[in-house]
């Protein structure tokens, strides 16, 4: 009877004290609505609105456009040279080792990018979105393509991951950038250009234009600026009957209202007046001079809330004596083709005064003078980049010219958005594929005059240019370089041309690229025979960018450690010593001969 009793007293204890446990547990297995997972977030329009906003943010980082992302592509032109001779060198000389881990940020930064689009992807799926998501899904698709054309830019052959359920294994998590029967790292090349073609195609079907969009379309990708990016896209595997058409669509107004901005200057000033203008396609927003956070946020890692969300640019290309790093200047090339040209009031072009920051007595009148910042510069000496070994200062994208402040303050402090693609490539690029297509035309000619026409130069005329390839020359080498100088994109240019495919291009690109050394202190002390402004003669040159390039190192290569990591990645031309020219010619692509104009 005891132990009858007893046995059931434990039964009964048991039974409770499981059930005061199970009790206990469900009361602590709370869901934090401030600690969300990929479970349990993104099933709403609000949801999904704030991941589109971390679409943007990662396009403002270290590695996107914030500072060295944009940078590689400028030092690869030949409007520009390292001349700090450090940090950027091993991109402006193309000859950029595998160990150097800078040249995986943008790799790095590009696929946070990716990631943050293909999670909004995975919940824009079906056929009967509502508006707001078709523009939820509009946007990712365009910040995708963008990542990825830049990507296949920069490195080739990067993986492609476009399905977010392949993050959920480690096989789709370590993608593989290699397809079976590729023979070489132009296969993927071609795959992943398809892809950013189809994204931007896409995105120009589920996207409002800059007019429909209103307050809304300040900052975001709209179907102006996918259009453009398309175009852009199809022109990188010369696909110039399809760019036409859709560059015809953009200038007749299909995909929104844009024009050229009277002040070509407005194109590089900070502040609603002059951001997201009418010139404008594409911008990278940051915040304005005075409204910034006091925390410089160089990873895509970081959260501070005190963020500057401003860009470094200008730290990069401000001179030395006004607190800049002094790390990039403009090429005398550049510098002495605007002076080859003065407009019809027999001016220099104003195109100059916003790209190069030089004294010139028709600047005293002009804006904000000859100044560099706010420092008066006088016409008996000379700012210089960098003050051990010279060069032109870059003026564009900082405030060089705008008057807002004395000196750099370095760091992600700059406030000017980066204009990414404005309606003036549009213009050209129209030119150059009409060219392609049909050319030389008066068609071609007018477009391009309409730039031409904004900085007060003379018209073109067709009689000029008895040959495609003459028109080519005018506009590769003469009207883009002007237009865009120092901005991103002509390292793309550069590899869509073949121009490091051909003798004669290579050479003409070491002649662009050449320059001499000039200290301030051999200045002062009277010890020199030439100027940073002089033409520079590339057979006595101190050095030109190009002369130590490898084929296949147009390209970036793929940093060893990431190939360490990840065993399903292969190295492309870079890292092999490859030549890209055979994948050039096998397209039937034909590189123009140098034309002397």
């Amino acid at each position: 009877m005891n132990t009858t009793m007893k046995l059931y007293k434990l039964t009964i204890a048991l039974f409770l004290g499981l059930g005061a446990m199970t009790s206990c547990s469900d009361k602590l297995d709370l869901t934090n609505p401030n600690q969300q997972t990929s479970g349990t977030f993104g099933y709403t329009a609000n949801d999904l609105e704030e991941s589109v906003i971390a679409c943007y943010n990662h396009i403002r980082m270290e590695g996107t456009y914030a500072r060295v992302g944009f940078n590689i592509d400028v030092m690869r032109g030949d409007e520009a040279w390292n001349a700090s001779q450090v940090w950027y060198m091993p991109f402006d000389d193309l000859n950029e080792p595998i160990t150097d881990e800078i040249g995986q940020w943008s790799w790095r930064d590009w696929y946070y990018t990716i990631n943050v689009c293909n999670f909004v992807l995975s919940r824009t799926t079906g056929d009967d979105l509502s508006e707001q998501m078709k523009r939820i899904k509009g946007q990712a698709l365009f910040i995708r393509g963008l990542a990825y054309y830049n990507l296949a830019g920069y490195y080739q052959n990067p993986a492609l991951i476009t399905d977010y359920s392949q993050y959920s294994t480690l096989d789709g998590l370590y993608a593989s950038n290699v397809a079976e029967g590729d023979t070489d790292p132009s296969d993927q090349y071609d795959r992943v250009f398809d892809q950013v073609e189809a994204d931007f195609a896409e995105a120009m079907t589920l996207l409002p234009s800059r007019d429909e969009g209103g307050e809304w379309a300040k900052g975001r990708a709209t179907c102006g600026a996918a259009a453009g990016y398309y175009a852009r896209a199809l022109m990188m595997r010369h696909k110039y009957s399809e760019a036409l058409n859709v560059l015809k669509a953009i200038i007749g107004g299909q995909y929104g209202t844009y024009k050229l901005m009277a002040n070509y200057g407005d194109n590089f000033r900070e502040g609603s007046a002059y951001e997201n203008n009418d010139e404008s396609l594409f911008e990278i927003q940051f915040l304005d001079y005075g409204t910034q956070g006091t925390d410089d946020e160089w990873t895509p890692v970081n959260t501070s809330a005190n963020a500057t969300q401003g860009h470094a640019i200008e730290s990069n290309y401000g001179p030395g004596d006004c607190g800049g790093w002094a790390d990039i200047s403009a090429s005398p090339w550049l510098y002495n083709l605007f002076k080859q040209e003065r407009t019809t009031n027999g001016t220099l072009d104003p195109r100059l005064y916003w790209t190069i920051g030089t004294y010139e007595n028709d600047w005293e009148r002009f804006e904000y003078g000859n100044v560099c910042y706010t420092e008066k510069m006088s016409d008996n000496e000379f700012i210089v980049t960098n003050n051990n070994y010279g060069g032109l200062p870059i003026a564009k994208n900082t405030n060089l010219r705008t008057g807002l402040y004395e000196k750099v303050v370095t760091g992600l402090h700059c406030g000017i958005n980066l204009r990414l693609m404005r309606y003036s490539d549009v213009l050209l690029r129209a030119a150059e594929c009409e060219n392609e297509v049909n050319g030389p035309t008066q068609q071609a000619i007018d477009w391009i005059n309409q730039v031409r026409n904004r900085a007060g130069l003379a018209n073109l005329s067709l009689s000029n240019f008895n040959s495609k390839d003459k028109l080519f020359e005018q506009i590769a080498n003469v009207e883009r370089p002007k237009e865009f100088g120092c901005e991103f994109g002509r390292g793309f240019d550069l590899i869509r041309w073949g121009f490091f495919y051909s003798a004669d291009r290579l050479q003409q690109l070491k002649e662009h690229g050449a320059f001499n050394f000039w200290t301030k202190a051999n200045y002062e002390a009277g010890n020199y025979t030439y100027t940073p402004k002089d033409a520079v003669d590339y057979a006595t040159c101190s050095k030109s960018s190009y002369d130590t390039y490898v084929p296949g190192h147009e390209f970036l290569p793929i940093y060893q450690g990431t190939l360490n990591d990840n065993p399903n990645l292969t190295g492309n031309s870079a890292n092999n010593n490859t030549d890209n020219s055979s994948y050039f010619s096998n397209k039937g692509w034909t590189v123009h001969p140098v034309v002397k104009l």
